[in-house]
This record gives structure tokens, C-alpha cells and sequence, in this order.
């Protein structure tokens, strides 16, 4: 049996914590999934997929699976074998995209860059070459790192004909997006990051290009799953396909209309002042930005180096144990640092103050609930 945890509060990279209009929505009754009421509300996700990403003339949908699946789907229907991809990697999930275009016979090439550092717009010049996609996280999630996507896309439109595919998961939907200004021809993200809905859903964006990429394939998408042409036999033509999580695409719904009446460059403020409030109250008690370059830092994961000596395993159990989930790192930087999540409901203060508090008594520090304060107060006040 699964314990009480109804007072944990999730201070990590993802999941975050659910808008409260995802939970009610995510209790109303069930429909079927090719209901016309259900496939009216994904006309109204649809649009205002489109406006979150900033893409038009994208088609935009759901697929039925998390982030790593609109990952997937991208190599699995833009990709055939022997077709060359670079790949752009300077963390776990850039080594994810490089693993699976390799998966799908992709010849993969990949422009790197230490952890903690984005990756050099000039090193992709370098090694464009005919790739016929080039892919890249935008913020990659096991760093904190905060890639320069306009650079990078400005070079990949003026010099070469390549896709451009990009992993949003923790950047679109917590401030302004310009998916067709750039030329990004795929973008995805998973629905319980910045959106701070359920898990399970990935919401997609492909542009008008990749999908005459899509029709021009020479053979035929090895992942029937999420094959574009089913994907858009249901959400265009309304014909079945595969059964949709019904209820998730409630939450998603509600969850979307939640932030874009928030205001996307609102978020963006929130994430932001949250972020400098943490960081302000941390700093004097030994934690240092693990991303030196202030550009460089993502503002929805703030990945803090720990002070010498503190035990990560131990205070993060600790942590645990009294309602507050911290994600350490992931490969080299496990034990190392912390990643704190600011994306969706978990950009709050009301979420950080006790965390700081707690804080104050396992590391026998004074003062950090104070230094939150006074810094958000003079963000907002900037503001």
C-alpha cells in the first residue's frame, strides 16, 4: 500500500507539483476517446499549443507517453537510415538523442561541451557539414545548463537544410517560445514539467517542413505508435487510431489554459525572481552555481554545487523525511550537487521558505529564510 505522502512537497526537476485546475480536472467523469466532446477540447489544446510554442502553422498534438517519447518520436518519423545527425550534447538527455537517432540507423555525429557549460554556437558551424537534422536540448535538465538556442538556430537556417529538432522539456511553457521565428521544425516537451500537469502526456509541435520531410520518407516509420500519419489521422481527421489517456488530456487542458492566462512572460518573471531568491539565501552558506556563466544558467533548474563536507544522500533523506523531495545529479555530478526545480507550481515561495527553514536546522545555518526574503522582495520590486 502506497503511504500518505498528500504533505510532500516536490522541489525537483520534474515532476512538479500539479495545478490545482489539472487535479479537478483530472476527476471529471470519463469520456471515450473519440467522443466529440473529447475531440473539441483537443482542438482548443491544439490552438493554444500553438500559441505556448509559438508556432502558428505547426501541427501540434498530444502523444500518448512522457517527454522521452516526443523525444523519440521526432528521430523515429524525421529520421531514416544513414541519414546524418548531429547532435549536440553537453549533458544526459543530448546523449539520450544522440543513443536513439543512432537506434533508428542514423549516421550521428555529436558537437560536445563539458558539464556545466553550453554548448559553442561556433563548434555546430564547424561540423554542419549535410547533416540533415541537427538536435539539441534547449535546457538540459541534468546540469542546469541553458543552451543558446537563437545562435544555434540562426546558423543551422542560414548554412545548411537540416531539421532543427529540439528538447523544450524545461524552457516552453515558463516564457516566451519563437518556435517559427527561429525555424525549429520540431519541438517537444512532457506535460508534468512546466505545465505542472499529470505525467503521461507529451505535447508536440512540427512544423510545416518536417512534416513534408514526414511525407517524402522513403520508407515507412518504424514506430507505428506515434507514426506522424496516425497522429494526424486523429487529431485532423478525427478518425481512431489508438485509445488517448482521456483524463490526462483534461488535466493538460486545464493546466495550459492556466498558464497562458498567467502570461507566459509572467512565468518567465516568476521562475526567474524564485531562482535569484534561492540562490541569495544559499550562497553564504557554501552552495555555488554549478553553471559559472550566468547566460549559460537555465532558469527553471538551478544546479547548486554542495558546500565541502555536507552529505547529499543523508540531508536529502533527511529532507525527505520531513515532506520536502530534493533531486541530487545524475552520472558525474551525482553526489555533487542539487537541481532545483522552477518550473510550473514549484516556482513559489511558499514552497521555498520552509525548505530554507528546514535547511537552517540540519546544516546549523542562520539566516537563509531571511536572505529569501529580502532578495524576492527586491526582485519583484525590479520588476
Amino acid at each position: 500500500m502506497l503511504r500518505s505522502h498528500s504533505k510532500l512537497v516536490l522541489l525537483t526537476p520534474g515532476p512538479t507539483p500539479l495545478h490545482d485546475e489539472a487535479v479537478s480536472a483530472l476527476a471529471l467523469p470519463m469520456l471515450g476517446h473519440m467522443d466529440a466532446e473529447v475531440l473539441n477540447l483537443n482542438a482548443e489544446i491544439q490552438a493554444d499549443l500553438r500559441v505556448m510554442y509559438g508556432a502558428p502553422n505547426a501541427f501540434t498534438a498530444l502523444l500518448s507517453g512522457t517527454g522521452s517519447l516526443g523525444m523519440e518520436a521526432g528521430f523515429a518519423n524525421l529520421v531514416e537510415a544513414g541519414d546524418d545527425v548531429l547532435v549536440l550534447v553537453n549533458g544526459t538527455f543530448g546523449a539520450r538523442m544522440a543513443e536513439m537517432a543512432a537506434r533508428y540507423g542514423a549516421n550521428v555525429r555529436v558537437v560536445t561541451a563539458p558539464s556545466g557549460e553550453a554548448i559553442d554556437p561556433d563548434d555546430v558551424a564547424r561540423h554542419l557539414g549535410r547533416a540533415r537534422m541537427v538536435a539539441l536540448v534547449h535546457g538540459e535538465t541534468s546540469t542546469g545548463v541553458l543552451n543558446p538556442l537563437p545562435d544555434i538556430a540562426r546558423i543551422v537556417r542560414e548554412k545548411s537544410d537540416a531539421l532543427l529538432c529540439v528538447d523544450a522539456v524545461t524552457t516552453v511553457g515558463m516564457g516566451p517560445f519563437d518556435m517559427e521565428g527561429l525555424g525549429i521544425d520540431y519541438a517537444y516537451t512532457g506535460s508534468q514539467k512546466c505545465l505542472s500537469a499529470p505525467p503521461g502526456v507529451a505535447p508536440v509541435a512540427i512544423s510545416p517542413r518536417a512534416l513534408a520531410r514526414f511525407d517524402a520518407r522513403r520508407t515507412p516509420t518504424p514506430l507505428w505508435y506515434c507514426d506522424f500519419g496516425g497522429l494526424r489521422d486523429y487529431w485532423e481527421k478525427r478518425s481512431y487510431h489508438h485509445t488517448v489517456p482521456v483524463n490526462l488530456h483534461f488535466a493538460l487542458h486545464a493546466a495550459l489554459r492556466a498558464a497562458l492566462r498567467e502570461g507566459l512572460y509572467a512565468r518567465a518573471a516568476r521562475a526567474r525572481d524564485v531562482g535569484f531568491a534561492v540562490l541569495s539565501a544559499l550562497q553564504p552558506a557554501g552552495f555555488t552555481p554549478f553553471v559559472p556563466t550566468e547566460a549559460a544558467r537555465l532558469p527553471t533548474v538551478l544546479a547548486l554545487r554542495l558546500p565541502p563536507g555536507l552529505d547529499d544522500a543523508a540531508v536529502r533523506a533527511e529532507l525527505r523525511r520531513r515532506g520536502m523531495s530534493v533531486t541530487g545529479g545524475l552520472g558525474d555530478t551525482a553526489g555533487l550537487i542539487w537541481r532545483l526545480g522552477l518550473m510550473g507550481e514549484s516556482a513559489r515561495p511558499h514552497l521555498y521558505r520552509p525548505f530554507l527553514a528546514t535547511l537552517e536546522d540540519l546544516l546549523g545555518e542562520r539566516d537563509l529564510v531571511r536572505r529569501f526574503d529580502a532578495a524576492l522582495s527586491l526582485q519583484v520590486a525590479a520588476d
